[in-house]
């Protein structure tokens, strides 16, 4: 089943669910409702203060709405977005905003909003629905269900009047309204069927697989097949860059030795930075190219694609020291620092891909703009290095800046020096920069998530200790302090999203793990107990809220939330890596570096609850196995004492400056937080005393090497 920002429907939609088409006859005359007050004026979604206006009579997802639709007798119409999706506002356009369709909705159903970055679990719910329904699904997600929330019709984007073979969104909501008042035991026989569905999906374990490299080289043939050699990525248009696919193939190269895996992962890093995907006047990645060359993105940008390609170009610099990789971690973190960190030291969540009522148009230009603002001669080469012609390549002839050839291999073909090349187009750059924020900008969506800032520490901090850059170390701490603060609840649980001075919404699983990441991640960046004594915390709630001890897996719903039609489990990669795969790793890591040899055996459980999956569809879990890979290391375990500190910060250095994803690594320096470090990280205490000097011990496969002394000794024992 496929997954895309806005489905297309066939002539045959109506006959989802058992559920024959009929002429629209019994709504020749629209009903028009009583005109009420939208109920979404007191929301604080960005996504749902959108649609306040609308004069559909809305609802946020609450007892309030369910209650009216029990109370009426009305069929739920359940409508699923978020701020920045652009099908999301079409649909809004041209359906919410009329008075036709909004009379039919108030008249009929009880219209509910949500914001699907708030809800996550609402979304996962119906979005399984829907899946199961139509065999696809997207957003905005509708779907038509019972004042009980049992699903019996789902669908994504429908335009106002029916056309390129989708059925009509007034012509649904009469069918719809006609069968509940005259043939609902058709609507209830469906929705009791989905309802099994969702209920009856129970872990199937698979005696005969193993949980061994097999799994990995079986993903790797899968993505293999699908790559595209000629301009990088998977698959043909949409291309997302689906960065975890990419961790992953780095991982394989490492273990396996395929050089295959690595060109794959090159050639994608290399492609998506000189194409359009790429703002290359404001830096960050847009969320996926509409064709397969890159050059047409969907223009949105959202804070956990910079967090995943933050993170994908910083181990591939780990790994081959190319300083191409580390410039373009420099222009993501300059491109957060200064667009998407709030005051606060939190991270927003998006922005929008359109502006004055069009996609792109923040983002593109002409040669005649260019050459206004930077003058002939600096303008035709700008022009010249950026694509940007006459004819263009977007709408309206205008421009998406992207490259077709290297600085080096544009300089020659210049005849000049690439250093004065290079600064002239730096130079330029930056002040189209400054006239471009002078135009209308695309929406902020400023709300904060728990588990998207999560995932955004974890990278900084690893990115951080990388490239030794106290301004990445810097922005990681802040956030944390910030979601530590105000998203952390009384009772040690978290809270979801925060906007607007509030933070509301029970916290579901991913905003415990990738927190739990994050935290783990600025330990081991800058030894400080308190991330590691708060990861742990997190990580006991977590598993106190989250565990399903009959499947070996988590939840993707807390026990202390609200109780919704099933608890869904999220064990699929998706735009970010699967919740269940990150808690997997945040297990066996914190196992691995305390000694709580209960959470690396629940890790491990939860690895084996997706064999199945992994077995038949390994390139949809590649988080997953990647979390394997540190499963299967050989895992390592190195400690580092800071008896002489220069020395100490060497060996550090070492240890964090290449790529070695199954080590564990603590530093423990020579003053009372070791003390603090020995109460979480017991073994600390059978170290052998030292002599003063600082000393390395290595630990393998649970055995440990003498002390190492010399820097060259620990880099080439780390090589091995």
């Amino acid at each position: 089943m496929s997954k895309s920002h806005a489905g297309t429907s066939s002539e045959n939609f109506f006959w989802v669910a058992g559920i024959p088409p009929k002429p629209p006859a019994y709504f020749s005359h629209p009903v028009i409702g009583e005109t009420m007050a939208n109920h979404l004026e007191n929301e604080k979604s960005p996504y749902l203060l959108q649609h306040v206006d609308n004069p559909v009579d809305w609802y946020p997802w609450g007892e309030e709405a369910l209650q009216k639709a029990r109370k009426e007798d009305k069929p739920i119409f359940l409508s699923v977005g978020y701020s920045t999706c652009h099908w999301c506002h079409v649909m809004a356009h041209e359906s919410f905003e009329n008075d036709e369709i909004a009379s039919l909705l108030n008249q009929w159903f009880v219209p509910i909003k949500v914001d699907r970055e708030e809800r996550p679990d609402i979304d996962q719910i119906y979005m399984i629905a829907c899946q199961a329904l139509t065999g696809r699904g997207g957003w905005p997600l509708s779907v038509f269900m019972t004042p009980e929330g049992k699903p019996f019709f789902a669908g994504t984007y429908f335009p106002r009047h029916r056309r390129m073979g989708m059925p009509g969104f007034i012509d649904l909501l009469q069918h719809m309204a006609r069968l509940w008042q005259h043939d609902r035991h058709k609507l209830l026989q469906t929705g009791d069927q989905v309802t099994s569905l969702l209920q009856g999906m129970e872990v199937q374990l698979s005696p005969s697989v193993t949980a061994d490299a097999r799994l990995m080289e079986k993903a790797f043939q899968h993505l293999q097949e699908n790559y595209d050699r000629r301009h990088g990525g998977f698959g043909s248009a949409p291309k997302f860059p689906t960065a975890h696919n990419l961790t992953f193939l780095l991982r394989w190269y490492r273990r396996s030795g395929d050089r295959q895996a690595l060109e794959m992962v090159e050639k994608t890093l290399e492609s998506i930075r000189y194409g359009g995907l790429f703002d290359q006047i404001g830096f960050g990645f847009h969320r996926y190219s509409v064709d397969e060359k890159w050059l047409v993105p969907h223009f949105e940008k959202m804070l956990y694609d910079q967090a995943m390609l933050l993170m994908v170009y910083t181990e591939a610099w780990q790994l081959t020291g190319k300083t191409f990789y580390s410039q373009v971690v420099k222009e993501i973190v300059n491109y957060l620092a200064g667009s998407m960190a709030s005051p606060e030291g939190a991270f927003y969540t998006a922005e929008d891909a359109d502006s004055e009522g069009e996609e792109g148009c923040f983002y593109v230009w002409t040669p005649a703009e260019i050459k206004e603002h930077l003058g002939v001669e600096t303008g035709e080469l700008f022009c010249r290095y950026f694509n940007i012609t006459a004819a263009g390549n977007f709408e309206k002839r205008t421009s998406i800046l992207h490259l077709t050839a290297s600085l080096s291999a544009f300089s020659e073909a210049e005849q000049r020096p690439e250093e004065e090349v290079k600064a002239e187009l730096e130079k330029a750059r930056k002040s189209l920069f400054r006239i471009r924020e002078q135009r209308v900008h695309p929406l902020k969506d400023d709300k904060i998530i728990t588990s998207w800032n999560g995932l955004m520490i974890a990278v900084l901090a690893r990115a951080g200790r990388a490239f030794g850059q106290q301004e990445y170390i810097r922005l990681a701490q802040n956030a944390a302090d910030f979601l530590l603060a105000q998203l952390q609840r009384p009772d040690g649980g978290l809270w979801r999203r925060f906007c607007q001075g509030e933070a509301e919404h029970h916290g579901c699983l991913d905003d415990y793990a990738f927190l739990v990441w994050g935290l783990a991640e600025l330990f081991t960046t800058t030894h400080e107990p308190r991330w590691l004594e708060k990861a742990l915390a997190l990580t006991d709630k977590m598993n106190e809220l989250f565990w399903d001890d009959s499947n070996g897996r988590f939840f993707f719903t807390g026990n202390d939330g609200e109780q919704l039609l099933v608890r869904p489990v999220e064990q699929v990669d998706g735009a970010i890596p699967a919740s269940n795969s990150v808690a997997a790793y945040v297990l066996l890591y914190l196992g691995r570096l305390t000694g709580k040899t209960e959470f690396e055996e629940r890790g491990e459980r939860v690895i084996q609850s997706s064999l199945t999956v992994t077995a038949t569809h390994p390139e949809a879990v590649t988080h997953l196995l990647s979390v394997l890979d540190f499963l299967l290391g050989p895992g390592r375990e190195l400690v580092i004492e800071a008896e002489d500190e220069p020395l100490a910060r060497e060996m550090l250095h070492i240890a964090q400056r290449q790529f070695h994803p199954s080590l564990v690594t603590v530093f423990c320096p020579a003053d009372e937080k070791r003390k603090a470090l020995a109460q979480l990280i017991p073994f600390l205490q059978t170290l052998p005393a030292g002599d003063g000097q600082a000393r390395a011990f290595l630990c393998e496969q649970f055995a440990c090497q003498s002390a190492i002394t010399d820097a060259d000794e620990l880099r080439q024992a780390l090589d091995s």
